[in-house]
């Protein structure tokens, strides 16, 4: 979500501030009924969960050079999501940005409150965008970074943000090239080559493509049956990479099996599709519903990187995936466009640009 895309959150602020007054969440030691879910267990309530273990989201090694692709397009076509191991961003990368994560959540409210994102804007400390889809409040803290963190390091930071700041860079960068990789192992499975899409830019390496680091707290809860993380969603992406800490707290929705835990692994990182990349694949990609829950024994943390294309180019089912057979299934949208959808149409958004 670049500062740019802005705008979407101009016509329509998704959060509302008055719906909000900030608690301390590390500091409670009862869930107060702003945030107890009781009234919507019925919906909201997991399925039997993976009681036999035979639902797993796949586990895939990018260096298998023989079936690693052949298994992140099944896994793309059949769950929405995968993890990845051997992906080339190193464990003490990963660990500096985890704690520079950590060190932040852990500053006073009122410290991080300094940083807190405007109604109307794309970055900074709030709620999760989506909160006010939901009668009740979600057990967790959310930092968002757009581009370059110094604008608000420097108010959380003011004697000493460069090193926030180094470290959000180098784990930006690193995500980047990873996310092209992901990108092109997924089209050239749909027999999609560089010249067929021209924003990819001369050399196919998506140089013009925006992105935005999701930094995500969800702290020790006093009662987690009763609580939500982060509701159900999609993402407004064409994929996202997620770093989540040694606890468990992600679950995945699949239509004939219900909701699956997705437990860490050791130096694995998580992608799922997301709506745009959805689109671009005329359906033959779903985006995944997924939601975090919470525990009473852990501070679960997590680092997303949500990304997508240029602002202003469209995205439309690519014509090689459109024939008489398979017509196109959805119009062309900017991100921009549809982050306004999204904060309008929430889970409606990709119904709504059906053709």
């Amino acid at each position: 979500m670049p500062s740019r895309l802005s705008d979407s959150f101009v016509t329509h602020p998704v959060f509302q501030h008055n719906l909000n007054q900030y608690l301390d969440l590390n500091s409670l030691e009862e869930l107060p009924d702003s945030h107890a879910w009781i009234s919507d267990l019925d919906e909201y309530s997991s399925s039997p969960d993976d009681i036999h273990g035979q639902f797993k989201l796949p586990v895939i090694d990018l260096n298998d050079s023989i079936n690693g692709r052949k298994h992140v397009v099944h896994a793309c076509k059949t769950w929405g999501a995968f993890q990845i191991t051997n992906h080339g961003i190193s464990n003490q990368l990963i660990g500096k940005m985890e704690d520079a994560a950590r060190k932040l959540f852990s500053l006073p409210l009122e410290q991080k409150l300094k940083a807190e994102r405007p109604k109307d804007g794309a970055g900074g400390y709030g709620p999760f965008r989506i909160s006010s889809f939901f009668p009740k409040r979600m057990w967790s803290e959310g930092f968002t970074i757009v581009g370059s963190p110094v604008q608000h390091a420097r108010k959380l930071w003011p004697e000493d943000y460069s090193a926030f700041c180094d470290v959000t860079d180098e784990y930006q960068n690193e995500m980047k090239k990873l996310a092209g990789k992901l990108m092109w192992i997924m089209l050239e499975a749909l027999g999609i080559t560089k010249e067929d899409i021209k924003w990819a830019g001369p050399n196919g390496q998506f140089e013009g493509s925006e992105a935005a680091l999701q930094l995500n707290s969800y702290p020790v809860c006093p009662d987690p049956d009763r609580a939500m993380g982060l509701a159900d969603h999609t993402d407004s992406t064409l994929l996202t990479i997620l770093h989540q800490s040694n606890q468990t707290g992600l679950q995945i929705f699949r239509e004939e099996i219900g909701w699956v835990t997705v437990p860490p692994v050791e130096g694995a990182l998580v992608v799922n599709i997301g709506d745009l990349l959805h689109i671009l694949s005329n359906g033959s990609y779903p985006s995944v519903l997924h939601r975090v829950t919470v525990n009473r024994e852990q501070h679960r943390f997590s680092m997303a990187y949500l990304y997508g294309p240029p602002n202003s180019v469209e995205i439309s089912p690519l014509s090689k995936l459109v024939d008489l057979h398979h017509p196109p299934l959805y119009r062309p949208v900017t991100w921009s466009e549809y982050l306004g959808m999204k904060a309008k149409f929430f889970h409606n958004t990709l119904s709504s640009l059906r053709i």
